[in-house]
């Protein structure tokens, strides 16, 4: 008997744990968090400085954000000046308007650069696609318009962090639609707000697809990051845009989101077979519902390391060999899955941080990929 309530505690013990793996993965967006404190601030010849805590993030190679608790952004060179052995100096190069930071102010680094278009140079005009959702705000960069890029973000960011991929596209010639959609900061809420991991949100970038066909676009390369790929490689195998979708540019894609999972609960600290708990209550209804989604979630329509036979779009992969979110093994797996249509360029980064770590290399991998693939 005692055996039997010990497997049985077990099982119910199992069963809370999925269930709050999937409800912290599909969790309705919260507040960023300001994590760091700013040490101090230094000036010499050359400018501002901004001395920090030595940690992971703020030693990592490449240009990032400093996003304020209070307002306000920075955002810092690839130069780190150590500052003893637990502090560093990153200089500012950009800073937004009438904006001093001071030491004792919290922060949060992030690799999303640029706040708005201006400050990526790109001059672009406000938005709505309307969508089943509710409105969806967009930025628009005009260019050609027979030949749109549509840019997806990925869970918990914003339509900004896109911003990085929107200059090769610019440069390119393109028309490009920076959107949003539901159960974002900045989209319409629905339901629980919760995620659904791509799965309604693609009907959104079907929309955004749709205003793009109904202004002129004769072909539409998508570029998704991270959650927004899967949305991408979803909306590019719908069989109603074959032919128009010419090609897909992914950054840290989530290629199969129960090894993501098992990936982020190990990031965590849990064992990764853990993540396996929480597929019951992703993909069967009932549980999903308790979960408080508003029904399952096909995981296995988003597995490309099983259904690589159907993909049909060129696609180019950015992906970091350091990204502990989404393993670049998966990307890896799809590439040599798929050698004719797959081209994968590694970066020495975290997730959704290549650009960062090198943004003119990822400027031309981009931008001569598609040259070559894309007619004009």
């Amino acid at each position: 008997m005692i055996g039997r309530i010990a497997f049985g505690g077990g099982i119910t013990a199992a069963g809370g744990l999925g269930w709050a793996i999937a409800r912290r993965l599909t969790a309705p967006v919260g507040p960023r968090t300001f994590d760091l404190t700013i040490r101090g601030v230094e000036q010499d010849e050359d400018g501002d400085l901004i001395v920090l805590d030595r940690t992971e993030q703020t030693t990592a190679p490449g240009i990032y954000n400093l996003w304020f608790e209070h307002g306000g952004w920075a955002q810092l060179s690839t130069d780190i000046d150590d500052r003893g052995p637990t502090r560093v100096a990153r200089r500012i190069t950009g800073i937004a308007p009438s904006f001093i930071p001071k030491a004792g102010n919290r922060a949060s680094w992030s690799g999303i650069y640029y706040a708005t278009p201006a400050d990526a140079e790109l001059h672009a005009r406000d938005i709505t696609i309307t969508t089943p959702a509710g409105p969806c705000p967009a930025w628009r960069i005009d260019g050609d318009p027979s030949t749109w890029a549509i840019h997806i973000h990925g869970l918990g960011s914003t339509h900004a962090g896109t911003l990085r991929g929107v200059r090769a596209a610019t440069e390119l010639g393109y028309t490009s639609l920076v959107v949003s959609y539901r159960n974002t900061a900045e989209g319409p809420r629905v339901g629980t707000g919760r995620s659904t991991l791509g799965d309604t949100e693609k009907a959104d970038g079907d929309e955004a697809i749709g205003y793009a066909v109904r202004r002129g676009a004769q072909r539409i390369v998508l570029f998704g990051w991270s959650m927004g790929a899967a949305i991408s490689l979803q909306l590019a195998n719908r069989p109603r845009h074959e032919g128009l979708i010419a090609a897909l540019v992914l950054d840290s894609p989530v290629l199969n989101w129960t090894e993501v999972i098992k990936a982020n609960s190990a990031r965590t600290g849990l064992p990764a077979a853990a993540g396996h708990l929480a597929i019951p209550w992703l993909t069967l209804t009932p549980l999903a519902r308790a979960v408080g989604l508003p029904g399952r979630i096909p995981l296995s329509s988003f597995d490309w390391t099983i259904r690589a036979a159907d993909l049909t779009t060129p696609t180019l992969i950015l992906h970091g060999t350091r990204d502990d979110s989404v393993p670049i093994r998966l990307s890896q797996a799809l590439r040599d899955a798929r050698p004719d249509l797959v081209e994968l360029e590694a970066f020495d980064a975290g997730h959704t941080l290549c650009w960062n770590t090198d943004p003119d290399r990822w400027r031309e991998a981009v931008t001569v990929w598609l040259k070559s693939r894309v007619p004009r």
